[in-house]
C-alpha cells in the first residue's frame, strides 16, 4: 500500500499548503456577502460555514468519485498519484476560485460569470454545454441511485420491466422537486447534514475495512505506466474523462457558484470550497483502491470495474463492513448522487431564471422554470432505462460535457486572475490540458468524430494552443489603463 499511503500524504499535506497559497492570492476580505445584501429568503440565505461545507460537499460528491475512480483504476496505481495531484492542482483551486469569484460578483451563476469575463458568443455556447450537461446529471443521478437501492437495498433485479425500479425512481424524482423549489434552508440545509455523517461513515468505514480485511494493493514500480489498459483505452485523454470527480470537474463550478449566495464570510470560502475538494479527492482514492483490492482477492474482475462499477460497490461494501454496515455504506453511495442531482437541477432552474431575468424569489416564476426541466430529464430517464445501450450513451456524454464546462470555469478564472494581476498559470495550465483532454476525446471517440489517434491528438494540439493565446489575449484587454 505503500503507492496509495504516499497519494494520501500529496493529498493532505498537498491540500494545505496550496490551499493556503490560493487563499493567499485571493486574499479574503470582510466585505459583505452576497447573501446578506441580496438576502430573499429563497437562495440569498446566510448558512453558518460547517452547514455550507457540508452542502457544498454532497453537492459536488455524485456517483463520479466511486464509479469513475472503480473505472480508472484499471490503468493501476498510477492513479494513486494522478488523482491527488490532479484535485491539489486542478480540482480544488477550480472549485475554490470559482466559488470565491462568485462571491465577489454578486452570487452570479457560472453563465453570468462567462458573459463578464469570456463575452456574450462564449456565454451562449457555454449555456448550450451547461443546460445539456445538468439535464444529463440530473439524469444520471436518478438512474444510479435508482439501481443501487434496487440492487443492493431491496435486492430485487433493477430492469426496466420491474415496476419496483420505476417507483423508486419516481420517489428520487419527486424529491428533486421539492428541493428544486423550496428555499434552500427549508430542504437542503436541514437533511443534508444527516446526509453528510451518512456520507463521511460510509468512506471511513470502507478505507479502515482495507487494512481490517488486508487488501493488497499493487505497487507503481511492480506494474510501471501503461499509456494504455487492457481495453485498449488510452490514459491521455480517457482516464481523465473517466475519473472526472476526484480530479476536475466542471459540474463543480456550477455548485460553488450556488453556495457563494449562502456564504456570510469570505473567509470560508477555503474550507467550502477547497478543502471539501480535497475531501472528495480522499473519498476517490478510497474507491479506486477497493476495487484493485477487491479485483486481487478475487471478489470482483477486470470486467466487472469496465462494464458494471455499480455492482462492485456492493461486492466491495458487504466483504469489508458484513451485511449491516455494507448497507450502511452502500446507503452512503446512494446518497451522493441524490444530494448532487437535486441541487444540479436547483443550479439550471436559478441559471434559466436569469438568462430570462425571471425572478426567482416568487414560487410560481420558479414552478413555471422548473416544469419544462423535470419533463425533459423524464424522457431521457425513459429512454437510457429502455435502450439497451442508453445508459452508456449518457453517461460518456456527460463525462465528456463535464469536462467541457471545466475549460470554460477555467478560462474564466484565467481571464479574472490576468485582470487582477494574479499568477494566472495556476489557471491556464490545468485549463489548456482539459482543453487537450476534451478536444482529443470527441474528435477520437465514437461519439464524436471518430478519428484515429494522431490526427485527434495533432488537432487537439492546435486547439489547446488557440484556447491559451486567447485567454491571454483576452485577459490583458480587461487589465485596468495606466
Amino acid at each position: 500500500m505503500i503507492t496509495f499511503i504516499t497519494g494520501l500524504i500529496i493529498l493532505i499535506v498537498g491540500g494545505i499548503l496550496y490551499g493556503r497559497f490560493c487563499e493567499h492570492v485571493m486574499k479574503p476580505t470582510d466585505a459583505k456577502t452576497p447573501a446578506v445584501e441580496k438576502y430573499d429568503g429563497v437562495d440569498y440565505v446566510p448558512m453558518k460555514t460547517w452547514k455550507n461545507s457540508l452542502i457544498e460537499l454532497l453537492n459536488i460528491a455524485g456517483t463520479g468519485p466511486i464509479l469513475g475512480p472503480i473505472q480508472g483504476i484499471l490503468f493501476g496505481p498510477i492513479v494513486f498519484i494522478t488523482i491527488p495531484l490532479g484535485c491539489v492542482l486542478g480540482g480544488a483551486f477550480h472549485d475554490y476560485m470559482s466559488g470565491m469569484i462568485s462571491v465577489r460578483n454578486d452570487g452570479k451563476q457560472t453563465p453570468g460569470l462567462v458573459r463578464t469575463f469570456l463575452g456574450r458568443k462564449p456565454y451562449l455556447l457555454y449555456n448550450v454545454f451547461v443546460c445539456f450537461l445538468l439535464l444529463l446529471l440530473s439524469t444520471v443521478f436518478i438512474y444510479t441511485p435508482g439501481d443501487l437501492f434496487v440492487s443492493n437495498i431491496i435486492k430485487q433485479d433493477s430492469s426496466v420491466s420491474n415496476p419496483v425500479t420505476w417507483i423508486v425512481y419516481g420517489a428520487i424524482f419527486l424529491y428533486f422537486i421539492v428541493a428544486t423549489l423550496l428555499p434552500i434552508d427549508k430542504i437542503i440545509g436541514r437533511i443534508y447534514p444527516v446526509f453528510g455523517a451518512i456520507l463521511l461513515l460510509s468512506a471511513v468505514g470502507i478505507f479502515c475495512g482495507m487494512f481490517f480485511r488486508g487488501y493488497d494493493l499493487d505497487e507503481l514500480w511492480e506494474t510501471g505506466f501503461n499509456f494504455t489498459n487492457m481495453y485498449g483505452d488510452n490514459f491521455i485523454p480517457i482516464f481523465f474523462v473517466t475519473v472526472a470527480c476526484g480530479i476536475v470537474s466542471g459540474f463543480h463550478s456550477t455548485q460553488a457558484t450556488l453556495i457563494s449566495r449562502t456564504m456570510g464570510n469570505e473567509h470560508e470560502g477555503r474550507m467550502t470550497f477547497y478543502n471539501m475538494m480535497i475531501l472528495e479527492g480522499f473519498i476517490a482514492m478510497v474507491w479506486a483502491a477497493a476495487a484493485m483490492g477487491a479485483v486481487k482477492l478475487g471478489l470482483a474482475t477486470n470486467d466487472m470495474l469496465h462494464d458494471s462499477a455499480t455492482a462492485v460497490v456492493g461486492v466491495v461494501a458487504s466483504d469489508m463492513l458484513g451485511h449491516i454496515g455494507g448497507i450502511v455504506a452502500v446507503i452512503g453511495v446512494i446518497v451522493l448522487p441524490i444530494t448532487s442531482g437535486d441541487t444540479a437541477l436547483r443550479s439550471l432552474r436559478i441559471m434559466i431564471g436569469d438568462a430570462l431575468h425571471v425572478d426567482t424569489g416568487k414560487k410560481k416564476n420558479n414552478i413555471l422554470i422548473a416544469l419544462p426541466i423535470f419533463a425533459i430529464v423524464a424522457i431521457i430517464l425513459y429512454f437510457a432505462k429502455s435502450n439497451a445501450s442508453g445508459f452508456n450513451i449518457l453517461w460518456r456524454y456527460f463525462s465528456w460535457g463535464n469536462e467541457v464546462i471545466a475549460v470554460f470555469s477555467f478560462a474564466v478564472i484565467g481571464v479574472y486572475m490576468l485582470k487582477h494581476k494574479m499568477p494566472f498559470l495556476m489557471a491556464l495550465i490545468p485549463g489548456s490540458f482539459y482543453m487537450f483532454v476534451v478536444s482529443s476525446y470527441i474528435l477520437h471517440a465514437r461519439i464524436g468524430l471518430n478519428l484515429h489517434w494522431i490526427p485527434s491528438f495533432a488537432t487537439a494540439g492546435v486547439m489547446t494552443i488557440a484556447y491559451a493565446v486567447v485567454i491571454i489575449i483576452h485577459g490583458r484587454k480587461q487589465l485596468p489603463k495606466a
